[in-house]
């Protein structure tokens, strides 16, 4: 299972590879929507810090949202996604190797490109150190949920509107946390709290989430 999970993993990342635009239009699409929001006010550092937690939130879900159509898109339309369902191995590793690729291409680069934005965003250093950590614990949660949406309209004609609706919901609990988190770390509080309840959501995500995603899979290959 382990073999199988790090060549499906090797695999989606070679492929991403080979089209490096997708890889870069979450990425461009998160500086320029959180880059906007000061040209919309007064951009004193007071404003900034205010909204900032919840600028960048938003907007890392929103990027992350753009991405989810490429988790399965591509191998259903080729037919790699039904070689998949007919392997030995469990289909659900075989999520997982799939999300985490995607974590590793659009996540990943957010969590890394978000310090710099916090402090354009004029987010003391305390507050960037909250924006780092909740990232990394909420934007796995964001493809491991997204990932169900996914499975459950990969065959459905431009269905990124009805992805939308299923996922979006699902996704403020997340978006709640990660961004108060932030807030509560420039006002010098505790934040352990809000960091426990994201790993709680992680760890229930990864326990659930690939599971979930399997039998949704099914149940569309078998229309």
């Amino acid at each position: 299972m382990l073999k199988a999970f790090y060549h499906l993993l090797v695999r989606d990342l070679r492929l991403a590879m080979r089209n490096r635009h997708e890889l870069i239009n979450p990425l461009i699409f998160f500086v320029l929507v959180v880059s906007l929001f000061p040209l919309a006010i007064t951009p004193t550092p007071d404003a900034l810090q205010a909204m900032a937690p919840g600028v960048i939130w938003v907007s890392a879900l929103l990027a992350v949202l753009l991405s989810l159509d490429r988790i399965f898109k591509l191998d259903y339309e080729d037919g790699s996604l039904d070689q998949l369902m007919l392997s030995p191995n469990p289909l659900m590793i075989l999520v997982l190797a799939k999300v985490f690729a995607h974590w590793l291409l659009t996540g990943l680069p957010l969590v890394i490109i978000a310090p710099l934005l916090g402090m354009f965003m004029s987010l003391p250093a305390e507050a960037i150190t909250v924006l780092i950590y909740s990232l990394l614990l909420g934007t796995p949660v964001l493809s491991l949920v997204g990932a169900i949406g996914v499975s459950l309209t990969v065959a459905v004609n431009r269905g990124g509107v009805l992805l939308s609706l299923i996922i979006l919901p699902l996704y403020i609990p997340i978006l709640i946390f990660g961004a108060n988190a932030v807030d509560v770390a420039m006002h010098g509080s505790s934040v352990k709290g809000q960091l426990l309840f994201l790993g709680a959501m992680l760890a229930l995500s990864l326990s659930l989430a690939p599971l979930a995603t399997a039998v949704a899979l099914r149940i569309t290959a078998a229309r």
